[in-house]
């Protein structure tokens, strides 16, 4: 019994098979049974009454005469392989009516549910043709999702009797990080970095190399005219040059139990990928080699450097479902580990929580080591509520005893940094919306000088 109920159940949640009944036909029968029943006032027996009940009943069967078979119906689902996190999507279902009939139709997509999306979606299929329904799908939740249904309920044009199905399509969509911040970068580098007051030419004078002669403007440097080609030319050229291609770049992501924090569009670790992606965009375009390792108790994945803007991709497929763990991070590990994997100076860039860095007094060796070969940046990002805190207007003695606690935390992380940098150990933190703009106005900074 409860079985039965249970896919009767499931029924009238666009599961299963079978024939349902429309809000229109069950108001209509109670129009027209409450009408009949009150006749009844006027000497009219109940045997007709019922007897007229059950022709209705019978009479409204012929509307499933109406509506097409499920053979002469067909769907496809066009949906994108890739989606970006929180992004909106469109997704279109073709629906193939062969039949003589028309048809009124809705559908519930098997989405997963952590998917926003607004179902059922409704349409009308004309006799013999093909009608495409297009729905819009936001992710929020990164990872691969398998989407292998569609359920559909049709009626004829009456829309008493419903006919419901279970289509088999089977799509895979994964999602991946938001790549707002590293397309803005890709189509205007100058305009992205604006808001750090960092230019992409700007480098050390005498360091990079050679790219081409170009008409002098003012602002150039004086001392790099190309006077050869001022006297062929009439006009006054200049050298241009950037910084040296082919260094190494390595992006260290933690994945450790603080970078779960939530902030106010997800949390830590969805911008610090976010942030990374855009590094390792910035460093492929100008000809780099990057590698990225994603660590937390252990290491989780390591791609090997490359260079190229298709590594890109490769980059995405490692890190598009990585997750945060519950255990705390293991700096140590990981560090003895890229000794061993990255043989190359490079620059090493760490995203991770600092105030959980600076507590890690073992990882202090591994990263003076590191440092005799390679170059360390580690950015994080600033606790806003510590700093709201911090600035908290001192009413009473409460809120003046929070206030000195969270100014002498602030303090204590400051010393610790400074200790650390002494070392040669760069670090910085940053608001979470300019993480990834900061992070890549290091890396050229770092590369303009020539310090790698």
């Amino acid at each position: 019994m409860i079985k039965l109920f249970k896919s009767l159940w499931g029924r009238f949640l666009f599961q299963g098979r079978g024939i349902l009944p429309t809000k229109r036909l069950l108001v209509s029968f109670v129009i027209f049974s409450s009408g009949i029943s009150l006749s009844t006032i006027w000497g009219i027996s109940w045997t007709f009454v019922i007897l007229a009940n059950i022709l209705f009943f019978l009479a409204s069967l012929v509307d499933l005469l109406q509506s097409p078979k499920k053979k002469e119906l067909s769907f496809k689902r066009a949906i994108p392989e890739e989606m970006e996190r929180r992004l909106t999507y469109s997704v279109k279902i073709e629906m193939k009516n062969s039949s003589v009939h028309a048809s009124r139709f809705q559908f519930v997509d098997g989405i997963p549910q952590s998917f926003h999306k607004n179902f059922p979606v409704k349409g009308w299929a004309r006799n013999q043709s093909t009608t495409v329904v297009t729905y819009d799908v936001e992710a929020p939740v990164r990872g691969k999702y398998r989407i292998d249904k569609l359920y559909v309920r049709y009626s004829s044009l009456l829309h008493l009797w419903e006919k419901q199905t279970t289509v088999v399509l089977e799509d895979v969509v994964k999602v991946i990080p938001d790549l707002t911040e590293t397309k803005h970068y890709l189509e205007n580098a100058q305009r992205f970095l604006m808001a750090e007051g960092v230019k992409v030419r700007k480098h050390k004078s005498g360091v990079g190399e050679f790219t081409k002669v170009r008409s002098y403007v003012v602002g150039d440097d004086p001392r790099k005219i190309n006077w050869r080609q001022t006297a062929k030319l009439q006009e006054v050229m200049t050298n241009e040059y950037e910084p040296e291609h082919g260094k190494y770049i390595t992006i260290l992501i933690d994945c450790g139990r603080m970078m779960g924090a939530e902030l106010k569009k997800g949390n830590r670790l969805e911008k610090v990928l976010e942030a990374a992606i855009t590094v390792a965009a910035a460093a492929l375009k100008k000809g780099d080699y990057v590698s990225v390792l994603a660590f937390s108790k252990d290491v989780k994945f390591f791609v090997p450097a490359a260079k190229g803007t298709g590594h890109l991709q490769k980059i995405l497929q490692a890190l598009y479902d990585v997750e945060v763990d519950a255990n705390e991070s293991n700096y140590a590990a990981v560090f003895n580990y890229l000794q061993t994997v990255q043989n190359k100076r490079s620059l090493l860039v760490l995203f991770s929580d600092i105030g959980t860095f600076l507590h890690e007094e073992s990882g202090l060796v591994y990263v003076k080591r590191l440092r005799q070969k390679h170059l360390f940046l580690m950015i994080g990002m600033e606790d806003e509520t510590m700093s709201t805190t911090a600035k908290i207007e001192p009413i009473n003695s409460q809120k003046a005893m929070v206030k000195s606690i969270a100014q002498q935390q602030i303090r204590l992380k400051n010393k610790e940094k400074n200790r650390w940098e002494r070392q040669g150990l760069q670090m910085v933190e940053v608001k979470e919306e300019r993480l990834a703009t900061a992070a890549v106005s290091y890396y050229i900074d770092i590369m303009n000088r020539g310090l790698l």
